[in-house]
């Protein structure tokens, strides 16, 4: 039998992974929601991919460059390590159609709700969407689950390891 591919969770990053603050783009900024370290390496013990899915307009309005992005991803991951966990993935969407940067203006297809950023994590990685989820907290981010086929799981505050188990429950 063929081998279906790999098992994911994508996660939402801003009131999912971390306390929303807007526009957040500074290490110095962020604050981790209850109990994520243990989250991600609970997922990273189990040999499920972690896959961050995230819009980051504030790239395209002009608020900060896309190395922000990048390099609070890196700080994220430095910071996870400590806790023997880690991120496998970033994927993030710049563009915002009321944006002030011409070349990020734009509607695309990688913007939430839209499935462009799971779409090219399922391609790159081999993921068997039959056994991915996405937790998010916007019902934008439960759209975009239901369009690339893969289970929406709403995080709506608290321990973000409680979320976790029970999606470990419905993967298998």
């Amino acid at each position: 039998m063929k081998n279906k591919g790999v098992p994911a969770v994508f996660f939402d990053r801003d009131g999912t992974l971390n306390v929303d603050i807007h526009y957040l783009h500074r290490p110095e900024d962020f604050i981790w929601t209850p109990d994520t370290p243990a989250a991600i390496r609970r997922l990273n013990e189990c040999g499920i991919l972690t896959i961050v899915v995230t819009n980051q307009s504030g790239v395209a309005r002009g608020y900060y460059p896309e190395e922000d992005v990048r390099r609070l991803h890196d700080w994220m991951n430095e910071e996870l390590k400590k806790e023997g966990a880690h991120l496998d993935a970033l994927f993030y969407c710049p563009h915002h159609i009321d944006g002030k940067i011409p070349e990020y203006t734009k509607n695309c297809s990688c913007r939430k709700p839209a499935t462009g950023m799971i779409d090219a994590a399922c391609a790159k990685y081999d993921i068997d969407r039959t056994r991915a989820v996405l937790i998010g907290d916007s019902e934008s981010d439960m759209e975009c689950a239901r369009h690339a086929g893969v289970r929406g799981v709403r995080y709506e505050g608290g321990s973000l390891l409680d979320v976790v188990e029970r999606v470990l429950g419905m993967l298998g």
